[in-house]
């Protein structure tokens, strides 16, 4: 095993889409047993850190001397770097887009590739998402704009804003009526290709263009070198989300640079990332601090919970549950040198989230029980975390989930509460309901409004009941019966995307996720 300075030692030789591999001792040499593999000869791989993978090398058996020569990347960023488009397959000087090898869109019945998934997965659509672009410039979907935001000032605090004029039509809230002037940090997650241009702060995400409109796209996150964590905490730095807290490595012109899970790719200039199979690589863009109050926090969240300690035996990272491997043998053309490999090695790149229905139902467990006294009827709802890596819900405070709990008679009629807490005014038409509510609520520190979705501007929080990963909430109930006859106790777990009247204000089309229903029946 060799680079530009001699042999290395510390090299991984692999025969190739296999779990055999072996490491390079001093001078570069190793041994390998291809022992019961039913071959005399087999591709031989090899990578180590700073180094591009190297090979194949065809080997036989017996063989006492291989040579494979490894090539050092590049070890500096290149900003001027022209982005690949994912859903291209045209060359250009960086090399063909995604699609060219990473997809099969015209070959229907195959299960799908990596750029195939992703096409499907949010993240694809993060810069052209409706519900953030409506959110960022203070329109609804169809783009009709609220009014500019009012202000007042105090003479010694200086200016605040005022609450929307209610005698005008409103259309929500927007971040740019709260700062025409300022571009802001969305693009930093959400069109990360044009906020890592040079000008993090001064893109808009309504002026985007070419692959920029791609999103969180393929040639970003595979650039991705390093992510910048405070040693302190394992979490990224205050007012460093997305860009801001990755470092890249964009090549320069007529080279590339692809860093990817396996340590065995070596058709061109790939290399192996161990950062790729590590919640880390999550964390800049799931967790955000926005004037002093933590916002998004779905990887802070999974730090702290026992998902993220390697003693737990049920330890999982990001991708373990989000990239979920075992559905394909294969992640890119055989013609264009994919090969085929164990499914327990090739993650998806769908990337299941609150927009997978089944995904979402297998989030959380809910039980109901119930007990007749009398003329009372006691019944218990037991919600458990128990299989999502972080709070429920997660990240974006506009989401909820609702327990609604109903008891009814024999003939339909519902039975009135005489105690149990009921569902708040911001649940809309689940407001007053029996049940419980899991939910960041904001207050904006300017207009005191609550629940608010506009954390550009200074919050609080003012209460915050999600669930956390494995805890279990208990909540109890007491409905008037007649003291005879059949009752039907029914608890349903709720998932909502975004506040009603927020949605209502921005025409989002959403629906409830039902996550999940409990019954019980007394005679």
């Amino acid at each position: 095993m060799v680079g530009e300075r001699g042999p290395i030692a510390g090299a991984l030789v692999r025969i190739q889409a296999t779990s055999i591999a072996a490491t390079t001792v001093s001078g570069g040499r190793f041994a390998l047993s291809v022992q019961g593999m039913g071959r005399d000869s087999a591709d031989l791989t090899a990578w180590a850190p700073g180094y591009y993978c190297g090979g194949p090398v065809r080997a036989k058996t017996g063989q006492n001397y291989i040579r494979i020569r490894l090539r050092a990347h590049f070890r500096k960023d290149n900003p001027d770097y022209r982005w690949l488009s994912a859903n291209s397959s045209v060359k250009t000087a960086e090399g063909q887009g995604c699609a060219a090898c990473h997809s099969r869109a015209d070959t229907p019945g195959l299960p799908r590739l990596p750029v195939e998934e992703w096409r499907l997965d949010a993240h694809s659509r993060s810069a052209v998402n409706p519900i953030f672009l409506s959110m960022y410039q203070g329109t609804d979907v169809d783009g009709n704009r609220s009014p500019p935001t009012r202000w007042a000032r105090d003479r010694d605090y200086g200016a605040f804003p005022l609450l929307p004029d209610p005698t005008r039509p409103y259309f929500g809230p927007g971040y740019k009526l709260d700062f025409p002037n300022s571009d802001g940090n969305c693009a930093c997650c959400h069109a990360p290709l044009a906020a890592a241009a040079g000008d993090p702060y001064g893109v808009d995400p309504v002026r985007l263009a070419g692959t920029a409109l791609e999103g969180v796209t393929c040639d970003f996150c595979h650039k991705i070198w390093a992510v910048r964590l405070d040693p302190r905490t394992g979490l990224p730095f205050e007012n460093m989300p997305g860009v801001l807290s990755f470092e890249l490595r964009r090549p320069p012109q007529g080279h590339q640079y692809f860093a990817g899970p396996f340590d065995d790719v070596a058709t061109g200039e790939d290399t192996y990332s161990p950062l790729m199979t590590r919640s880390e690589i999550c964390a800049p863009c799931h967790f955000g601090i926005f004037w002093g109050t933590l916002i998004y926090n779905s990887f802070g969240e999974w730090l702290a919970s026992p998902y993220s300690d390697p003693r737990f035996a049920g330890a999982k990272s990001c991708q373990d549950c989000h990239m979920p491997r075992g559905r394909a043998d294969h992640f890119a053309l055989p013609e264009k040198g994919g090969r085929r490999r164990d499914p327990a090695t090739v993650a998806t790149h769908l990337m299941p989230g609150i927009s997978d229905e089944e995904f979402m139902r297998n989030a959380a467990s809910l039980a109901v029980s119930a007990i007749k006294m009398g003329r009372e009827l006691v019944v218990e709802v037991r919600v458990t975390n128990d299989r999502t890596g972080h709070h429920l819900p997660t990240d974006s405070p506009m989401r909820q989930v609702f327990i609604a709990v109903e008891a009814r008679e024999a003939g339909g009629r519902s039975l009135e509460l005489l105690d149990g807490t009921t569902l708040p005014d911001w649940a809309g038409d689940l407001k007053g309901l029996p049940g419980r509510a899991y939910a960041k609520i904001l207050e904006d520190l300017w207009t005191e409004s609550s629940p608010t979705a506009n954390y550009w501007n200074p919050t609080r929080v003012l209460s915050d009941t999600r669930l956390a990963a494995f805890s279990t909430d208990v909540s109890r109930y007491s409905f008037r019966t007649a003291g005879s006859g059949a009752v039907t106790v029914e608890a349903r777990l709720i998932y909502r995307r975004a506040f009603q009247e927020l949605a209502r204000q921005k025409s989002w089309k959403l629906t409830d996720l039902e996550m999940a229903r409990a019954q019980v029946a007394l005679d």
